[in-house]
């Protein structure tokens, strides 16, 4: 048994008050800040009807006794959806998210990462929201959370979303929806030369039309011109009419209330840095790729309010920096943060030749990251990220010399799948067993299993 203190005993307070006055929920939540967040184990979703939470019989304790030997709680926890408490430092922001779901395998492991040729006393760790969850989802997992629950609090029958077509995000979508018994829409952008064509199993794909995800395809060409709010609205007209109660997500899921995913994403870093290693571990730098924004506006806003104050470095595998300041900046006044995007996050450019497209010396750097280290990075996200970030520091050591880092892989694993013919020459370490002829040979000696 755990008892925690008296700052938890207000959350049934807040549990029961929180739609009926929500400036007094921000008055509340300003009194949980002791050590509530350290010390309960099942994660930040503390009002859950999952959770066993008693009062304790004292006339004069206001403790609670929170059973942690019952290790079901947890899993019992998983896809349930759950009043919301945000960090005591992200309380002022607006609005506050009412309620989240339970959707991913959380907190995900942070470790070393023995990259070569680091700078002289860098050390990189790796935070593995690559291992969220949810097939393969990575950080889209963090977004869906309030999204969706956002989705089921509005009464909505199906989900809408829209991205490329080897998206991550909609994969995600796709099967996070299924779990939560709704029907998902996909517009997938593509090629004008294939766009009437089936779009085939590959990757993301696969696992997106294996769910029943409804796959509508648009060009490129098309997209450009129509834009992905439009899009979305036109598809969102057709199922109402047809009788449906549809939900929008944005490209990426990357909007204000998705945000909140990468703000809780610091709360759950500030906790772990504490434990890292051999003794407290502060992180002088984050750094993650940025595909559409939501993520980077999330960890720079949570890093600069609570006491992690990481610097973070943004690296785009899209548009220009210039486009996610102002993009970024648009969801921090969104949440009416009171900060500037060019004052919390820096971001550098590593698109390369384009969005999810790959040059051989990319795509040769994942192969020697997963040689060397054992991590697998995916070629559009996380790749590059690491690649620019490599580049960098070979670049200017200087600027990272004692430094410790910290990189969010943010997974992609199947959009590797999408790359095997650019990949097939690096990969090609095989060959026939050679046994000698003096070996003895004997029907039934080896069992296939």
């Amino acid at each position: 048994m755990l008892t925690v203190g008296s700052s938890c005993s207000s959350l049934r307070l807040l549990q029961s008050h929180r739609e009926a006055c929500p400036r007094a929920n921000v008055a509340l939540c300003r009194r949980l800040h002791c050590t509530s967040w350290l010390t309960y184990p099942a994660r930040y979703r503390v009002v859950s009807s999952s959770a066993r939470i008693s009062k304790m019989d004292s006339d004069n304790s206001s403790s609670v006794s929170i059973d942690t030997t019952d290790q079901r709680v947890e899993s019992f926890g998983f896809l349930t959806k759950k009043v919301y408490v945000p960090p005591p430092w992200a309380c002022h922001l607006r609005p506050l998210p009412s309620h989240v779901f339970s959707l991913g395998h959380l907190p995900t492991p942070i470790h070393r990462w023995n990259l070569p040729n680091l700078p002289n006393g860098t050390d990189v760790w790796l935070k593995r929201d690559d291992l969220t969850g949810m097939q393969l989802s990575g950080n889209k997992v963090r977004k869906l959370e309030f999204l969706l629950a956002d989705a089921v609090t509005e009464g909505a029958d199906c989900i809408i979303t829209i991205g490329g077509i080897q998206s991550n995000h909609c994969r995600a979508t796709a099967v996070a929806a299924k779990y939560l018994n709704l029907d998902c829409y996909l517009i997938l952008r593509t090629s004008k030369v294939l766009v009437d064509k089936d779009p085939g199993l590959t990757g993301n794909l696969l696992v997106e039309r294996l769910v029943g995800a409804h796959v509508d395809l648009i060009s490129k060409e098309e997209y450009a011109k129509i834009g992905s709010v439009t899009l979305t609205e036109i598809l969102k007209e057709k199922l109402i009419n047809e009788g449906r109660k549809p939900y929008v997500i944005p490209v990426g899921g990357s909007n204000s209330l998705g945000t909140w995913g990468y703000i809780e994403a610091i709360r759950e870093i500030e906790q772990q840095q504490q434990h890292c290693g051999d003794g407290n571990v502060k992180f002088d730098d984050i750094i993650v790729a940025c595909g559409s924004g939501g993520t980077i506006a999330g960890l720079s806003l949570g890093s600069r309010l609570s006491s992690m104050k990481a610097k973070v470095h943004a690296f785009s595998v899209c548009d220009d920096p210039d486009y996610f300041y102002d993009f970024v900046q648009g969801l921090l006044d969104g949440l009416e943060a009171g900060v500037l995007s060019r004052n919390i996050v820096d971001i550098h450019n590593a698109k390369g030749l384009g969005y999810a497209i790959s040059t051989a010396e990319e795509l040769k750097f994942v192969k020697e990251v997963a040689t060397a280290t054992g991590v697998i990075l995916d070629p559009v996200y996380s790749g590059k990220a690491a690649y620019g970030m490599m580049k960098d520091m070979a670049e200017n050591p200087k600027n990272w010399e004692g430094r410790k880092v910290l990189f969010v892989h943010t997974g992609g694993l199947l959009g590797l799948f999408d790359k095997v013919d650019q990949m097939a020459s690096s990969v090609a370490n095989w060959r026939r067993m050679d046994v000698h002829e003096s070996v003895p040979r004997k029907d039934g000696s080896g069992k296939m299993f």
